[in-house]
């Protein structure tokens, strides 16, 4: 099926292909529930986010969809991520949006008639025959690719799978460590708030602030027709990001010279915890990982020399542009727990604060919130002012249980749990009360939700479980065809400890 065709065809109406695992009827039908909102959100090659608000395919919400999937059909979960690397560009960049033709112009902003990807973007490389936006999203996507591929690793042998994805995941992250080293300390830079996934930080505050805004004539806000505006970004800070999409369209997507560029930890995070991944990927095909994962190392080291904060005991995002590391604590600087790389005392920190006043989680709040809780510009709903997000949260409860913190990883995985299934997966929640917010049926919650409930945690007494774990894995009602596959390291963290080598817009 070509490339169109796939994106436009609507699958027939068929039973979701799931066999439910042996659990209690309130877990059974999550199970359920996650897998029909992904069904419901599959268009034949890819999954939409949401139907209405966000109707094309996105860069790192592909990813974690894909993480999830892998326990529904490894199949899909491949799909999935080569529908999206197939939009790669020949700088080795992944865009941000790969849109959907059958869907109407004026359903979204910026549609492809503003990014004008094949003709703006051609000497960046871009293709010809599929419509992409210019920008990038977070590089999940090495570490799904290698979790996909463990969900069944003879089907992806047999179809090649990470022999054919990993040239151009390799290329990505060349992109990043070269084209975005805009700052010279090894660290990737973001050059739009859309990048680095958090739209609407207060991080991006003070960056932004130098932006003059785009006219509001010249763009109308779809955002607006399926979310509260009180819950979204302003419309001076939405003009800003037009502003700074279009200058880097009308600079054909060339990247070092724009307004606005960042070091963002979570970004980076990702990209360390991918840089591993690959590694995993190359030892897989034969090949040695070991540059990548001491190039990993190389990394956590710049990531702590660049953007760690000691006072404020935790990652802070660093402005190229302006005056060094922007004084707001976000999830974003939480992120990096995910690296079982990081020294001691910092993931000790870390866990601090995550635990302390300024987050709360485990006191005042069951999911970790997107902004300091005690915040001049915390609000409980507006997008990533402080509202909580299912995709950090499962970062998280991965973190915590990389450096040990059990009963905190435990009580984070309910927490998901419980509230994807009380709000119909929601996009996000208020982080006090657990409300929901922007869309439900979201997929990257269904996903990372169905994610957590297949990947159980694993009882203190491994011994006296050993037989029936045994017993269960050679069942074939067993989704993850893994066969280490009750919570080993390589799943429950990037990779294993043993092997480290030395908006959306």
């Amino acid at each position: 099926m070509d490339r169109t065709a796939q994106l436009t065809a609507r699958p027939e109406k068929r039973e979701i292909a799931y066999d439910p695992p042996a659990a209690p009827a309130a877990t059974a039908s999550l199970h359920l529930r996650a897998a029909e909102v992904l069904e419901e959100n599959w268009t034949g090659g890819s999954t939409v986010p949401s139907r209405n608000l966000y109707p094309h395919q996105w860069s790192w919400d592909s990813a974690f969809i894909a993480i999830g999937l892998r326990h529904i059909s490894p199949l899909r979960a491949q799909t999935e991520l080569e529908t999206l690397l197939a939009a790669q560009w020949a700088d080795g960049r992944v865009p941000h949006i790969v849109f959907n033709p059958s869907v109407p112009l004026d359903a979204y902003f910026p549609s492809p008639d503003f990014w004008r990807s094949s003709t703006a973007g051609r000497t960046a490389g871009a293709p010809r025959t599929v419509q992409t936006s210019g920008i990038v999203q977070p590089p999940v996507h090495a570490l799904a690719a290698w979790l996909v591929h463990r969900a069944d690793p003879e089907l992806s042998r047999a179809r090649g799978f990470l022999a054919r994805l990993y040239p151009r995941l390799a290329a990505w992250h060349r992109y990043l460590l070269h084209r975005r080293d805009l700052g010279g300390g090894g660290l990737a830079s973001v050059i739009h708030p859309w990048e680095q996934g958090m739209d609407n930080s207060p991080c991006w505050d003070a960056p932004l602030a130098r932006i003059t805004p785009a006219p509001a004539r010249s763009y109308r806000r779809a955002d607006l027709d399926h979310g509260a505006a009180e819950d979204r970004p302003t419309d001076l800070d939405y003009g800003r990001y037009v502003r700074l999409a279009a200058d880097y369209r009308d600079g054909g997507y060339a990247d070092g010279g724009g307004r606005f560029a960042v070091e963002d930890p979570a970004f980076n995070a990702l990209l360390i915890a991918s840089e591993h991944a690959l590694a995993r990927i190359a030892g897989e095909l034969g090949a040695a990982g070991s540059a990548r994962h001491a190039r990993a190392e190389r990394l956590t080291a710049a990531l702590v020399e660049r953007l760690w904060d000691a006072e404020a005991g935790m990652f802070l995002c660093r402005d190229l542009r302006g005056a060094g590391l922007v004084p707001e604590r976000s999830v974003s600087g939480l992120v990096p727990l995910l690296l079982p790389g990081l020294p001691r005392d910092i993931a000790a920190a870390l866990v601090r604060t995550v635990t302390g006043p300024h987050f709360a989680l485990g006191d005042r709040t069951r999911l970790v919130a997107s902004y300091d809780l005690l915040g001049e510009a915390f609000d409980p709903h507006r997008y990533w002012r402080g509202p909580a997000w299912f995709n950090t949260g499962w970062l998280l409860e991965r973190g915590l249980r990389t450096h040990g913190e059990r009963e905190q990883a435990d009580a984070l995985r309910e927490a998901v749990l419980d509230l994807a299934a009380a709000t119909g997966f929601a996009e996000y929640v208020d982080p006090f009360t657990g409300e929901a917010c922007g869309a439900t049926g979201f997929s990257w919650t269904a996903a990372l939700a169905l994610d957590l409930h297949h990947r159980r945690p694993t009882p203190p007494k491994r011994q006296e479980r050993a037989p029936q774990r045994q017993q269960r894995d050679k069942s074939p009602q067993n989704l993850d065809k893994s066969p280490q596959r009750d919570v080993p390291p390589t799943d429950s963290a990037p990779f294993d400890r043993s092997d480290r080598g030395g908006d959306r817009g």
